[in-house]
C-alpha cells in the first residue's frame, strides 16, 4: 500500500516536534504534523516558558526587600504594570513559536494548522475534510486542565487562561496543591494579588519528599498566600462583578477570580481511538509499551497523553527515541526512573530526583543525611527561610537513592545531582567529591553520618516462613 507520509504527527507540543524533526531530518521520512493551536504545545506556550518568566518577574518585591537587608535605603519593588508584561511575554512566546515552525519546516516536515483525528490505524481526517494516509500515526497531543465537576466550575478559569488575562485580580482563588497551583500562588501573590490557595490535602505538592512538601506548605503561608488546607470548593456562584464560593467545611467566601489548578487529564476525547483498537486507561490515557506503541501497530504515543512521567523532557525524549527506532534503525527505550523535577516557588525552590524518603522506607532499610539551614544570603538579609539538602542511601549497597532541594536556585542543583544518581554513584561517592565553599550545595558532600536510619520492619510470620 502507498501511504502519504510515512510518518504523520498528531500534536505540535514538545513530543510531536521532536519526533517529526528526527524522523524527517536526520533519518530521511516523510512526515505531516498537525497542530490545532499554537506551535510548541503547552509547555512553550502555556506552561513552563511563560510561568518562568513570570516567577522572575513575581521575585522583584522579595529582591527590594533584600536590598534593604543589605543597605540600599529606600529600595523599593515600585508598581508592576502586567499589560507592559504581557505585551513583552505575548512577543517572546510568538518568538519561540515560529522558530519551532521554521525548525520543522528546514527538517521537511509538513504542518497543517489545523484538529487532526483519526479515521483508521493509517488515516487521519484533518478539520478542513481532508484525509491523509500514513504508515505510522505519533499522538502527541499532551493533557488539558482537569475540572473538579462541581456546580458552576464554568465561572472558574482554568490555569491556561492566566496568561491570556487582560488585568490581574484584585483576589483570587487557586484551587489545587500541586505544581501549577503553587506556583501560580507564588506569582499571583508576588505580583500584589490578594492570593488564597485552597487544597484537599494536609500539605501541598502531593508525591514529593514529605519533608520537603512541609516546607514548601510553610513558605507558602510565609509569602503572604492565604493558604487552606483539608477543604475544597463544592459550589461556585455569581456575586456581581465576582464569585461566590462555598467549600467543604461550609464557609463561604468572595473573589475576583478563581482559577482551577486541579491536574491535567489526557486530551485523548473526540480523537477517535474508538476507531482503532488503542486501549485507554481509565483516566482517558492512551496505553503504550515501553516503545511508546500502542495496541495497534501503526500507532504510538508520547508525551502527556500516555501519563507515563509528565514532564517536558521525558515527551521529548519519548519523541526523539521513537524516531530513531522506528526510523533510524537504532532501537531505544526511555528510563522513567531517576527523573529530576523542580518546582518553582520563591524564595525557595522545591527539586528532587529518585525515591523519596517515604518511597524508600516502603522498599527497605534507608539511612537519611538531612540538613536544614538559614542560608547566608537571606540570613544575612534578615529572611527566616530555611534551605533543605538531603540524600537517601541504601545501608548495603551505599547506593544514592534519592536527593531533595529545598532552596535558592534548587532547580539548577538538582540536574546537576541527578547524573551521578542516575550513573548508580555511592554515599562515598558523594563524600569524595570537595566542596564549593561558601554554598548551599556543599552540604550534599559534607554529610557525614546519617541522621536517621529507617529499618523494614518485616512481619513476625514472614520472618520465619
Amino acid at each position: 500500500m502507498t501511504f502519504d507520509y510515512d510518518l504523520f504527527v498528531i500534536g505540535g507540543g514538545s513530543g510531536g516536534v521532536r519526533a517529526a524533526r528526527i524522523a524527517a531530518g536526520e533519518h530521511g521520512a516523510r512526515v505531516a504534523l498537525a497542530e490545532e493551536s499554537r506551535m510548541g504545545g503547552t509547555c512553550v506556550i502555556r506552561g513552563c516558558v511563560p510561568k518562568k518568566l513570570m516567577i522572575f518577574a513575581s521575585q522583584a518585591g522579595l529582591m527590594a526587600q533584600e536590598m534593604r537587608g543589605y543597605g540600599w535605603e529606600g529600595a523599593q519593588a515600585g508598581r508592576f504594570d502586567w499589560t507592559v508584561f504581557r505585551q513583552k511575554l505575548d512577543a517572546e512566546l510568538t518568538r519561540l513559536e515560529l522558530i519551532y515552525t521554521a525548525n520543522l519546516e528546514k527538517s521537511g516536515v509538513q504542518i497543517f494548522h489545523q484538529r487532526a483525528t483519526i479515521v483508521d490505524p493509517h488515516t487521519v481526517a484533518l478539520a478542513d475534510g481532508t484525509r491523509k494516509t500514513a504508515k505510522h500515526i505519533l499522538i502527541a497531543v499532551g493533557g488539558r486542565p482537569a475540572l473538579p465537576g462541581i456546580p458552576g466550575e464554568e465561572l472558574g478559569l482554568i490555569s491556561d487562561d492566566l496568561f491570556l488575562m487582560e488585568s490581574l485580580p484584585r483576589r483570587v482563588l487557586l484551587v489545587g496543591g500541586g505544581f501549577i497551583a503553587c506556583e501560580f500562588a507564588t506569582i499571583l501573590a508576588g505580583l500584589g494579588c490578594e492570593t488564597v490557595q485552597a487544597y484537599r490535602g494536609d500539605a501541598v505538592l502531593r508525591g514529593f519528599d514529605r519533608q520537603a512538601r512541609d516546607m514548601a506548605t510553610l513558605q507558602l503561608s510565609e509569602i503572604g498566600v492565604d493558604l487552606r488546607l483539608n477543604v475544597n470548593p463544592t459550589a461556585l456562584e455569581r456575586q456581581g462583578d465576582g464569585i461566590g464560593v462555598t467549600f467543604t467545611d461550609g464557609s463561604r467566601d468572595g473573589f475576583d477570580a478563581v482559577i482551577w489548578a486541579t491536574g491535567r487529564a489526557p486530551y485523548t476525547a473526540g480523537l477517535g481511538l474508538e476507531n482503532t483498537g488503542v486501549h485507554l486507561r481509565p483516566n482517558g490515557a492512551i496505553a503504550v509499551d515501553e516503545w511508546s506503541q500502542t495496541a495497534v501497530p501503526s500507532i504510538f504515543a508520547v508525551g502527556d497523553v500516555t501519563d507515563r512521567v509528565n514532564l517536558t523532557p521525558v515527551a521529548i525524549r519519548e519523541g526523539h527515541a521513537f524516531a530513531d527506532t522506528v526510523f533510524g534503525g537504532r532501537a531505544r527505550t526511555v528510563s522513567h526512573v531517576n527523573v529530576a523535577s523542580a518546582v518553582y516557588l520563591r524564595p525557595h525552590e522545591v527539586a528532587s530526583v529518585g525515591l523519596t524518603e517515604e518511597q524508600a522506607c516502603a522498599r527497605g532499610d534507608v539511612d537519611v543525611y538531612d540538613t536544614v539551614f538559614r542560608p547566608m544570603r537571606s540570613m544575612f538579609a534578615g529572611s527566616n527561610a530555611k534551605v533543605m539538602m538531603k540524600l537517601l542511601v541504601d545501608p548495603e549497597t551505599d547506593k544514592v537513592l534519592g536527593c531533595h532541594i529545598v532552596g535558592p536556585d534548587a532547580g539548577e542543583m538538582i540536574q546537576l545531582a541527578a547524573i551521578p544518581i542516575t550513573m548508580g554513584a555511592t554515599k562515598a561517592d558523594f563524600d569524595a567529591t570537595m566542596a564549593v565553599h561558601p554554598t548551599a550545595a556543599e552540604e550534599l558532600v559534607t554529610m557525614r553520618n546519617p541522621t536517621r536510619r529507617h529499618r523494614l520492619e518485616v512481619p513476625a510470620q514472614a520472618a520465619t516462613a
